[in-house]
């Protein structure tokens, strides 16, 4: 069944693979021969905005999941994802970095590795929290179907109960009218046992065995 703890650990999964995304990026541009400071801040720009694309993909799927004849959409919202996410994390650097001709000159070749590496990104979060939501909604009709036959049973024994306790109560009368004739004694004790389980019967309290 769903839990707020399930769902935490789905966004922390992705706030890890965000870290791990931010540090290659950033090594792979400071392996180009690029300052420190342009690699880190490139990265964290990208990768963050990738995130955020990523959790507005969580929340999507979250409330509406698409049926197996929908996946085409899934993937045609990938590429509007990526390709705004392109256009956003472009604009940010060109701004950012606008005296870095050297810089620019590379974010304008590398456009369609960035495209790719998002349409990427983002079809692997979004099929696997159309996954995860899909596992919790089976789990949550799981759970309801055990509920309802647990209720089902509840009643049916609630019902023999009901049934078997008015013939009990006449057979052990009988038996205690057979009694009075035979085992005065007896017969006392008979009802008296009867009087205690009756007493219990009806403090009981309700309980699962």
């Amino acid at each position: 069944m769903s839990s707020p703890l399930s769902e935490k650990r789905f966004i922390f999964s992705l706030i890890v693979g965000w870290v791990i995304l931010v540090n290659a990026q950033a090594l792979i541009l400071y392996r180009l021969q690029f300052p420190l400071s342009i690699a880190i801040s490139d990265s964290l720009i990208c990768i963050s905005l990738l995130l955020l694309a990523g959790l507005l993909v969580l929340n999507i799927t979250k409330y509406y999941l698409p049926t197996s004849y929908q996946y085409v959409g899934v993937v045609v919202s990938s590429i509007v994802l990526a390709a705004l996410w392109l256009l956003v994390s472009n604009s940010f650097l060109k701004i950012i970095f606008s005296g870095q001709i050297a810089y620019l000159s590379f974010l304008h070749n590398s456009l369609a590795i960035r495209f790719a590496f998002a349409f990427l990104v983002l079809t692997i979060v979004t099929t696997a929290s159309i996954l995860w939501y899909n596992w919790q909604e089976r789990q949550k009709e799981s759970q309801r179907k055990s509920d309802v036959e647990a209720l089902s049973r509840e009643a049916e024994l609630f019902k023999l109960r009901q049934q078997l306790q008015p013939h009990f109560l006449f057979n052990s009368l009988n038996s205690i009218n057979a009694l009075i004739g035979i085992d005065p004694q007896l017969a006392r004790k008979m009802v008296q046992q009867l009087s205690d389980f009756l007493r219990g019967t009806l403090k009981k309290k309700s309980r699962k065995w």
